[in-house]
């Protein structure tokens, strides 16, 4: 993984790229933010947003999928473009799951469903940069199998011998396989133990898998290394089998 400057402690002022085209939404939620202790850089469009990004980084984007114009799905991919394991949030409608599928493939790291409470947004943002902090003490410092070497305190990974761009959550997911292999996890339990979600879309799970094989399997569609184990979950195999 590589690209842009690593995030703040969850201690720390988190800057928040605020996305959203209904101003009232847009001030009333960078009201709360600020109140929260965050600073909030807001854009009400696409363009907007990308500009506002790249005059001053922001450790976290807040970013509402229907966007007039340039939508949100490309406004991800874009900023994923520019630094590829930004946390991005996305915020979607109830009854929009193809959409946030759609936002997950783009690279999104989370995403919270209209109404959501102020409280819910700071939690779920708060996540999202704790995932990408060093792993702590006594956990390896580098995971590895095969050509697949995973540096949990620079948080990047290599594979055979050159850089593999994974988002944040990718390569908490990946981390956790390479912990645990030969063990099944469901959608349920890795929601738990590599998102922290008690209760979530399990989509989400089967989104990122695939795209973790995308960039460790030789063919993603006959996987090798981090299999499907029907009826039950999905379980790491390993790369060197």
């Amino acid at each position: 993984m590589a690209g842009g400057d690593r995030s703040p402690s969850v201690t720390s002022v988190v800057r928040v790229l605020l996305v959203e085209d209904d101003a009232t939404v847009r001030q009333t939620l960078a009201r709360q933010l600020t109140h929260a202790g965050m600073t909030v850089q807001s854009a009400g469009t696409g363009p907007e947003a990308l500009e506002a990004y790249a005059e001053q980084p922001a450790d976290v984007v807040l970013l509402d999928l229907m966007l007039p114009g340039l939508g949100g799905l490309e406004v991800c991919r874009r900023l994923r473009g520019i630094r590829p394991d930004l946390p991005v949030i996305m915020v979607t409608a109830r009854g929009e799951e193809h959409e946030r599928v759609h936002g997950l493939h783009a690279g999104a790291d989370d995403y919270v469903v209209k109404p959501f409470s102020t409280r819910e947004l700071e939690l779920r943002i708060r996540a999202v940069l704790r995932r990408r902090e060093p792993a702590a003490a006594p956990m390896a410092a580098v995971l590895a199998d095969g050509d697949l070497r995973l540096d949990m305190v620079a948080r990047s990974a290599i594979r055979n011998g050159k850089p593999l761009i994974l988002t944040a959550r990718e390569f908490d997911l990946l981390a956790h396989f390479l912990r645990h292999p030969g063990t099944v996890f469901s959608r349920e339990e890795l929601l738990e133990r590599v998102w922290g979600w008690h209760i979530g879309d399990a989509s989400t799970v089967t989104v990122h898998v695939r795209r973790v094989r995308e960039k460790v399997e030789a063919d993603p569609g006959a996987p090798t290394a981090l299999v499907t184990v029907f009826g039950k979950g999905y379980r790491w195999d390993g790369l060197g089998r």
